[in-house]
Parts: C-alpha cells; sequence; structure tokens
C-alpha cells in the first residue's frame, strides 16, 4: 500500500512537471513559433491563448507582434549637387510572418541589421538623385514615399512589413558647412546682382517710355493751342474788319486807345510834337 502511494505521488510530480514543461501562453502582443532540433514546428505561427508543446524536446521562441522602432546610426550621404548631408533617419517595422523571420534572421537583432543595410541603400539612392535644396524643403515627402515602398519590397521576402521610413534630421558636415554656406552667399549675391541690374533696365525703359509719352502730350498741347490761337486771331481779324467795314472812324479810334493804353503806361516817355497824329485823339 505504501509502495503504491509512493508511485502514485511520483505519476502525479512527473505528470506536473510535464504539464508545466509542455504548457504554455502567448500574450496579446505576441506571436510565437514552436521550435525542435533547431527547425520550426508547423506551418504558421501561434496566436495568443494557451499552447502546448513536447516538453525537453521542443522550445517556444517569442516575437513582438506590435510596430518596431528602428533607429538608424546618422550616415554621410552625397546629393546630386556634390553636397554631402548627414542623415538620421528612422523605420516603423513589424513581424507579419514570424516563421519566414526566424528562418531568414533568426532574431530582432538580425531583423534590424537587414534593416539598416536595405534602407540605408534605398536612402543613399533616392537622396543622390535630388539636390540638397529639394532634399531639405519641397521634395522630402516625395523621397520618404519612395523608399518605404521600395524598402517595404525589398524586405517582404523576410516576413517584416516595413511601415514608414522618415528622415530625422539633416546637418551640413562641420568641415563642409562653412564652403557650402560661402558658395550659398556667393549665389545670392550674383542674384542679387541680376536683380538689380534688371530692375534698373526695367526703370530706365518705364522713364523713356514716360518721357516719350510726356512729348508726346506737350507736342499734341501746343498743337493744339496754336490751332486756336489762330482760330482766335482769325475771329478777331474777322471781328476787326467788320467793325472797320460798319465804321472806319469808330474803329480808328478804338484802336488809338488800346494804343495809348498800351503805350502809357509804367510812366512811359514819349517824345513827339503836338502835331503828331499819333496824338489825334488827346486834343
Amino acid at each position: 500500500m505504501k509502495k503504491r502511494t509512493v508511485i502514485f505521488m511520483v505519476l502525479i510530480v512527473l505528470g506536473a512537471f510535464a504539464l508545466t514543461q509542455s504548457a504554455f501562453t502567448v500574450d496579446q502582443t505576441e506571436k510565437a513559433i514552436v521550435i525542435q532540433l533547431g527547425k520550426p514546428v508547423g506551418d504558421k505561427a501561434l496566436g495568443p491563448g494557451l499552447h502546448f508543446k513536447l516538453p525537453l524536446v521542443q522550445n517556444v521562441v517569442f516575437f513582438d507582434a506590435r510596430i518596431l522602432d528602428f533607429d538608424a546610426k546618422p550616415e554621410e550621404i552625397t546629393t546630386t549637387d556634390k553636397k554631402y548631408m548627414k542623415v538620421d533617419s528612422y523605420t516603423k517595422w513589424r513581424i507579419v510572418e514570424p516563421l519566414t523571420f526566424y528562418t531568414k534572421v533568426r532574431t530582432i537583432q538580425g531583423g534590424q541589421a537587414r534593416l539598416d543595410d536595405i534602407i540605408r541603400s534605398q536612402l543613399r539612392v533616392a537622396l543622390g538623385r535630388y539636390t540638397l535644396i529639394e532634399v531639405v524643403s519641397h521634395k522630402r515627402q516625395e523621397i520618404m514615399d519612395t523608399v518605404t515602398a521600395r524598402s517595404r519590397e525589398l524586405l517582404e521576402p523576410y516576413g517584416i512589413d516595413v511601415i514608414d521610413v522618415r528622415i530625422k534630421r539633416t546637418d551640413l558636415p562641420a568641415e563642409n558647412a562653412r564652403a557650402i554656406f560661402g558658395r550659398m552667399k556667393a549665389e545670392r549675391e550674383r542674384q542679387a546682382k541680376q536683380y538689380r541690374s534688371e530692375g534698373r533696365e526695367v526703370s530706365a525703359r518705364i522713364i523713356a517710355e514716360a518721357d516719350k509719352e510726356r512729348s508726346i502730350i506737350l507736342a499734341d498741347a501746343e498743337k493744339e493751342s496754336e490751332i486756336i490761337r489762330g482760330e482766335g486771331d482769325a475771329m478777331a481779324t474777322k471781328i476787326y474788319a467788320d467793325a472797320l467795314g460798319r465804321s472806319p472812324e469808330f474803329y480808328a479810334f478804338t484802336r488809338s486807345l488800346e494804343a495809348y493804353r498800351k503805350s502809357l503806361k509804367d510812366n512811359s516817355r514819349l517824345i513827339m510834337t503836338p502835331k503828331s497824329p499819333f496824338l489825334k485823339y488827346m486834343k
């Protein structure tokens, strides 16, 4: 009886040990694969829940199913206009095929190494097609979309899904910054001189056009004034002629009065004889 009790207790202990060695749980944020003799068991990964494996023969490898961050080290990249720049980038990625991922790269560190190689090469290729100004301004979104799409395509065979690749920061190398700033300053000064020269040319053209229009306007005004003056003189002559025809004596009287008014002003002095015809109406 006592021997049976001992055997029963041993069986219970062995059963408990086998259960603890064979049962395992997968968290909501994880996926798992069962490994036997270094090779995956089954054709798909295990999802969240309670699972079992053979004790001592099989073991479990867990992978994070959430979106992961990979922060690459800054590196120097040459743009199409031969400018050097330090690019600091990061990547959002996740493991979508744990079996493929384990077969190709084994661990998270191995996956990050593959990410680093492919994304660095794609950044060099993409940034090498644009100028420095385009990279840091309006072409950045286009470049990042291209790098993300190409990296996703190349990393898909490794069970990796590249969600997004972004540039955190771009800097000029310290030894090149001063030279680049000098060239940029010289370029801006050249453009400023060109703009000032073009402005002076436009100003001279506007002034010449204005002077031309002014001369034309003055000539037209002078012409019109001469015409009006001539018409007025003709009308005055006609009026005088009509008056002379009607009363020559009255016409001579009015003309003499006008001559007196124009000649005997401002303390004028005239030397003439009393019998001068000019003084006919002054007697």
